[in-house]
Order: structure tokens, then C-alpha cells, then sequence
């Protein structure tokens, strides 16, 4: 095993002038994105379940030194790692929040919640003052370490885990820092997450899709919990993902190989792997002017894990976002694929489910071969008259070598976000955002921006 010095040293020295200005601005797009992602998933029943179990079973402590912070759009204080719980599967609960290509997951759905909540309690109980350059470095931070410990997670071991499993160790970096740890202190709290982050299979939720989405929330519950045992003397074995022989290059380029701009952005609310599918159906009924009614059958050639997203007919939002038929048939019924495409009356609207039903989904060698640094699915639509229209080979939007511009990136937090908020005060959160680590930036500005977004809605 390796000393673990490159992971703590970035994680403890990296100052807000070491980071360039482009991945400041990116940290921004992230968090804003995330942010707009939290607000649509505060509606879902995944949110009120966890929320509700949240407050009830992880209370904050009684003491005013006690920590505590609020959840997303609730309100309500909790313990820590239950607002990091909360947090994380709200989050979860609308598919749409950012992700990494190589870990087949997502950082930031971790990260975000688990830094707010140290942010809020260490600003509670210590009367200490976060800044947003301070806000900034820390999600980098988190970025950073998360993403690598994914990768290593993935390049070891023949599961193919959740993004708890390797969030968690992001989460408790970040911990380490806000909590002031000692190297000692901060090695055990990598250990004590690495070793309880939740290790759940992603394909048994593709296969049978439910609540526990991709573990996100009980990894940074597991991150945030393993920094306070840390701090309180509780001791973890190493982390093999950090310490590794076999990772070591891993983390040899922290601070100059910035991982945060890997990140792709979702512009519709399901899973990635089928959205390679509903951008070629959108763009080819687009071109052709075709209309579902002119449809007879649509045929999807696409990767092993996408074919197995394979529940045409979901009776919940979560099947409806684990799913490759039916987004692909409400993108071509609606001509757009937005939340409101994967909950409600969608789920039952008929000529969607016709679509769905009879759509044939087919593995391509080559786009196996592809899997997981690409994505692609070529579409092929057969017209009631015969015709035949097929697509390129098409990867879906928003990948790191196309990344959505920052307007599209702020219509789809607005489009979130004022579903749920005001409008004045989605502009609010979007403004403070944007002014963090800036000459812009308000006294008291990271305050004022945990107060909007863990407000009731």
C-alpha cells in the first residue's frame, strides 16, 4: 500500500488560487445544475419518504453544539448525514443531475448535499463563516477525489457498484477539511467510508427499478458519518481506491488533470444510458416531420446496459426513468423529454404506451465495444405506409466533448427549479451562484444561499 499523501495533500493545501478560472466556473455550472435537479426531485415520493424518515430517525441533538443542517427544500434540521441522506436521494430522485462517463455514475449528487451539510453545521455550531471561494474549492475537492475514487473503484473490482460506493469517499475528504482534521484523523475517514459505503449492485435497480436508485444518498450519509467517527477517534482501514498500488497514477495528476470538466450534464430526467435513443427518435422526427401517428414500430440498436432498461410499461416515475422504450416514445409523442414525461399522466397516456410496447431493442457488438467511455444508439422508425427512417450512430447530449452552453444549462435549472420556487427566488439562488468566489459576491453570501435552497418550497 502507498502513503495516501497526494489525496490528503490536495484535499488539506489546494487554496481557492490554485484553481484555474475555468474550473471555478465549472464547479459553478455544477452546483447550479444540481441545485435545479434537487428542487424538481423535492416533489417526487422518493423525496417525501426520505425526508419524513429523515426527520424522524435522524434527528439533530438536543444541545445547541450539537450539529445540524437543514435538507433541500424542507426545512426541517436534521443530523448531518441525515441531511446528506435526504439530500443525496432527492437529488436521485429526478434522473437529470450530472455524471461521469468512466464511473458509470454521478460525483456531484454526493458531493453537494454532503458539503452542504458540513458547511451548515460547522456554521451553526461554530459561529465560523464560510466563504464562497471556500464553497468552491471544497466541491472541486469533492469533484476531484470522488471521481477518482470511482474510477479506481471500477478498475478493481468486477462489480459494477452504485455511486455511494466511491461518493463516499469524496464526501468524507471534503468532511476532513471543513472539520479540521489531522492527516491521522482525515486517512481514517477515507478508510471508515470506502469501507461502509453502500457497495449495491446498479444492475439489480436497472432490472428491477425502485427508491434505491444509485445509492447516492446512502453514500454521503456513510461519507459524512465516517468523518464525525473520525473526529471522535474511530479508526478505518485504509483505503485500498486512494492507497492502492494498482491506482496509484490515479491520483498522481490531482491539481493539474482536472476531472470536474469529465463531468456530462443530462438535458431530459432518465437514465444515460437511453438517452443516446431519445436524442436519434427526437432528431429523426424532427428532420422527417413525423408524428407518432405515422409510427408503427420504432427499433433501437444501442449497448447491453441500455437494452436492459426494459420496462415499457412503468407504474412509477422510477421504472419510467430506468427505462429505454418508454422515454424514447414519450419524446416522440410529446416532441420533448422532460419530468413531466416520466411522472404522472404520462405514465398512462396510451399512444406513449403503444410506442413502448412495441418498440424492439437490440444489442450492437460495436457499441458494446464502445461501453462505458461511449454511449450510442441508432434509432430506426417504420412509418404505417412502410417507410423506414434510420439515424447515425448518435451519443446523447451534453457529453464532456459537448458540453450544454451555460444558457442551456440555466434554462434546464430554471425549467427545474420554477416548478417548484418562485421565480424571483430561483433567479436568487442562480445570481448567488454565479457570484461565488467573484467581486460580486454578497457578505454572507453562502448563508444566504443555503437559506434558498433548504427553504420549504
Amino acid at each position: 500500500m502507498t502513503n495516501p499523501t497526494a489525496a490528503l495533500d490536495f484535499a488539506f493545501d489546494l487554496s481557492f488560487d490554485d484553481v484555474p478560472d475555468d474550473v471555478l466556473a465549472f464547479a459553478r455550472r455544477c452546483l447550479l445544475d444540481i441545485i435545479g435537479v434537487a428542487a424538481a426531485g423535492s416533489t417526487t415520493d422518493l423525496a417525501r419518504a426520505i425526508t419524513d424518515h429523515a426527520a424522524r430517525f435522524f434527528a439533530a441533538g438536543a444541545a445547541p453544539t450539537d450539529p445540524a443542517a437543514s435538507m433541500f427544500f424542507d426545512g426541517r434540521r436534521v443530523s448531518p448525514a441525515g441531511a446528506a441522506l435526504a439530500g443525496g436521494m432527492s437529488i436521485d430522485a429526478i434522473d437529470a443531475h450530472d455524471g461521469h462517463r468512466i464511473t458509470k455514475g454521478h460525483t456531484g449528487c454526493t458531493i453537494v448535499p454532503a458539503t452542504f451539510a458540513f458547511v451548515e453545521a460547522v456554521t451553526a455550531t461554530d459561529g465560523r463563516v464560510v466563504s464562497g471561494s471556500e464553497l468552491l474549492t471544497l466541491l472541486v475537492v469533492g469533484y476531484e477525489v470522488g471521481t477518482r475514487a470511482g474510477i479506481a473503484l471500477h478498475s478493481t473490482v468486477p462489480d459494477y457498484h452504485t455511486s455511494g460506493a466511491w461518493g463516499a469517499v469524496g464526501c468524507a475528504t471534503v468532511g476532513a477539511r471543513v472539520l479540521g482534521l489531522d492527516r491521522t484523523q482525515a486517512r481514517h475517514a477515507i478508510g471508515i467510508a470506502e469501507y461502509h459505503g453502500p457497495r449495491s449492485q446498479m444492475m439489480r435497480v436497472i432490472d428491477h427499478p425502485t427508491m434505491l436508485k444509485d445509492g447516492s444518498g446512502w453514500g454521503a450519509m456513510a461519507g459524512v458519518s465516517a468523518t464525525y467517527l473520525a473526529a471522535d477517534g474511530f479508526t478505518g482501514a485504509p483505503a485500498i481506491t486512494v492507497e492502492g498500488d494498482d491506482v496509484v497514477d490515479l491520483w498522481a495528476d490531482l491539481g493539474t488533470n482536472w476531472r470536474i470538466f469529465e463531468q456530462y450534464f443530462k438535458p431530459h430526467p432518465v437514465c444515460r444510458w437511453a438517452q443516446p435513443a431519445v436524442e436519434a427518435a427526437l432528431t429523426l422526427c424532427q428532420n422527417h416531420d413525423l408524428a407518432s401517428a405515422d409510427i408503427e414500430r420504432v427499433e433501437v440498436a444501442t449497448f447491453h446496459e441500455a437494452r436492459r432498461l426494459d420496462t415499457p410499461l412503468p407504474t412509477t416515475t422510477e421504472q419510467a426513468q430506468y427505462s429505454l422504450p418508454f422515454p424514447t416514445a414519450a419524446a416522440i409523442v410529446r416532441g420533448r423529454l422532460g419530468v413531466e414525461e416520466v411522472t404522472g399522466e404520462a405514465l398512462v397516456d396510451p399512444e406513449i404506451q403503444r410506442l413502448s410496447t412495441s418498440m424492439i431493442v437490440t444489442e450492437s457488438d460495436r457499441f458494446n465495444g464502445e461501453f462505458p467511455a461511449r454511449r450510442f444508439a441508432q434509432v430506426s422508425i417504420v412509418g404505417t405506409d412502410g417507410s423506414v427512417f434510420v439515424s447515425e450512430p448518435t451519443e446523447a447530449r451534453g457529453d464532456p466533448d459537448a458540453h450544454l452552453s451555460d444558457n442551456e444549462i440555466a434554462a434546464k435549472y430554471h425549467g427545474l427549479s420554477t416548478a417548484v420556487i418562485d421565480t424571483e427566488r430561483s433567479l436568487r439562488i442562480q445570481a448567488t451562484i454565479e457570484s461565488l468566489g467573484t467581486s460580486d459576491e454578497a457578505p454572507g453570501a453562502v448563508a444566504d444561499l443555503l437559506r434558498l435552497v433548504t427553504n420549504p418550497t
